[in-house]
């Protein structure tokens, strides 16, 4: 499983794991994938550093790549007090009532605060300027195109940025933008998603472009990776699916939900970050769909919204409550396992997929 994005980036296989674990991520690199460090979590530049630190140290010399998340137009963005008092009153009374409905105990006296604040513009160029004091090799935006000074100054840095695009349109846009890398993300992936399915995405936007074009929404086996390969992409990126692996230590409480899941068990909704993002589907997401519930605000305010309620959520020791972007792909989720032994039985299996088409012809 080797394409020329291999030998660009200095990988073994194109396969392009992202994650918001450093431990995660360097356990992909040393498999001989790509890891993406997802920033977003990261409020303070100097803790993104320290773990760019540490997967300087803990790659074995293998490439590694960052994930931001910052919108192609720089918006009006003001502190956080500021942005708060934009949020209507009704929205804060209906997350404390949905909270003290679903049992969700409040944060211990002192702990809690300002939440994630990496969907704010500023912050992602934090990030930007913070990734490029370390050997990375790729810079990948969630929310497509980055600014064009951003692309520029990445590029003068030497460092490809990649770019997700639900429609072949966005895809093009991009490309006219200086976007190296396209991420073909379909409706069954985890987090951002637009409304096109991967089967049908990954073909259109590599038609629709003359760069690489990674596979995304979906794929956890062999099988589904050499299927996004006969559609023409040049790599696999997968999201959800290192969740489950024995490296993600952030949060047990989410792996006991994620492991309990089917397939069907997700729900794409704005109320995670203001723009549609499909969510492991528990009893938060459905207190949101129920009548009376208000609508979710634009970003970022929505995420500053229900940032304390995360919290809250996530040391509540309950996983019925759990909100976590993940993928249709949670079904084939079923067991925690070292990311070496996933990407081994991943790697096995495209292999026997390939040999297994190529007797087709005989």
């Amino acid at each position: 499983m080797r394409t020329s994005l291999c030998d660009e980036l200095g990988i073994e296989h194109p396969v392009f794991g992202f994650t918001p674990s450093e431990h995660v991520a360097a356990a992909i690199s040393r498999a001989g994938g790509l890891g993406v460090l997802g920033c977003v979590r990261f409020n303070e530049a100097e803790d993104l550093d320290r773990a760019l630190a540490w997967m300087d140290e803990n790659c074995d010399g293998k490439p590694y790549g960052v994930d931001v998340v910052m919108p192609a137009t720089v918006p009006a963005e003001g502190t956080q007090i500021d942005l708060s008092s934009l949020i209507p009153q009704s929205h804060k009374d209906f997350v404390q009532q949905t909270l003290l409905k679903l049992g969700v105990p409040p944060l211990p006296e002192g702990e809690g605060g300002e939440g994630v604040l990496g969907w704010l513009h500023s912050v992602a160029r934090s990030h930007v300027d913070v990734a490029l004091e370390h050997p990375i090799r790729l810079i990948a935006n969630a929310l497509g195109s980055p600014p064009a000074d951003v692309i520029d100054r990445v590029h003068a840095a030497g460092v490809p940025v990649a770019a997700l695009a639900g429609k072949a349109e966005h895809a093009r846009r991009h490309v006219a933008n200086g976007v190296d890398v396209v991420v073909a993300q379909g409706y069954e992936a985890g987090g951002h998603t637009g409304e096109v399915a991967t089967m049908v995405l990954v073909p259109e936007i590599v038609d629709a472009v003359d760069v690489p074009v990674l596979a995304a929404g979906g794929i956890g086996s062999g099988r589904q990776a050499a299927a996004a390969m006969a559609l023409g992409a040049s790599g696999v990126w997968m999201g959800s699916y290192w969740l489950t692996t024995a490296e993600y230590t952030q949060s047990p409480l989410t792996q006991q939900a994620l492991l309990a899941a089917s397939s069907s068990d997700t729900v794409r909704t704005r109320i995670y970050t203001g723009k549609p993002a499909r969510l492991l589907r528990t009893r938060w997401t459905e207190a949101w769909s129920e009548p009376g519930a208000p609508e979710p605000l634009p970003m970022p305010l929505q995420n500053l919204l229900v940032s304390e309620a995360h919290q809250r959520i996530a040391r509540s020791g309950d996983p019925s409550v759990v909100s976590m972007p993940v993928g249709q792909v949670v079904g084939r989720m079923t067991e925690v396992r070292p990311v070496a032994e996933v990407m081994a039985d991943l790697l096995r299996e495209y292999g026997e997929t390939v040999e297994r088409l190529a007797g087709l012809d005989r």
